[in-house]
């Protein structure tokens, strides 16, 4: 991963560029949501079996969401690690999107199993924008001198 720090991110595509304003927008503003109007909605995807308060893994997820949307969108020298940072969180948080399907919990809008399992199919689309979108899967590739 160091290596990934130290040296020059891949060129970006224009594509690339707004993916990943757009990504770290769309972390901006579901960061935000967790600490506002949503918050309600984001305890019920929280697993009863998490060891921590459901308000304080909201919180703390949030906070968590607006620092990497932040930092995504405005250090462009680090955004493959920050990349692999989100792809990161983004599997972290699967399990809360899996339970929520598996506990049948009404959230968001999606109030039935079709609603809820099309949004388990989107979760590695996320990790691979975060990925695509900073240059990670680029500089993953050149490190292996392709």
């Amino acid at each position: 991963m160091s290596a990934l720090i130290t040296t020059a991110p891949p060129r970006a595509t224009p594509l690339q560029h707004v993916a990943r304003v757009l990504l770290g927008l769309a972390l901006l503003f579901a960061g935000i949501a967790h600490l506002t109007f949503a918050r309600r909605d984001f305890q019920a995807q929280v697993p009863d079996w998490v060891p921590a308060d459901k308000d304080f893994v909201v919180v703390a997820s949030g906070i968590v969401e607006i620092s990497l949307g932040g930092a995504v969108a405005v250090l462009g020298r680090l955004r493959v690690p920050i990349g692999w940072v989100i792809a990161g969180f983004f599997i972290a948080v699967f399990p809360g999107n899996i339970s929520q399907f598996v506990t049948r919990s009404d959230a968001f809008g999606l109030d039935s199993d079709a609603a809820r399992g099309i949004r388990l199919v989107f979760q590695p689309l996320l990790v691979l924008w975060a990925l695509w979108s900073c240059g990670a899967l680029q500089a993953m590739r050149r490190g292996r001198g392709r």
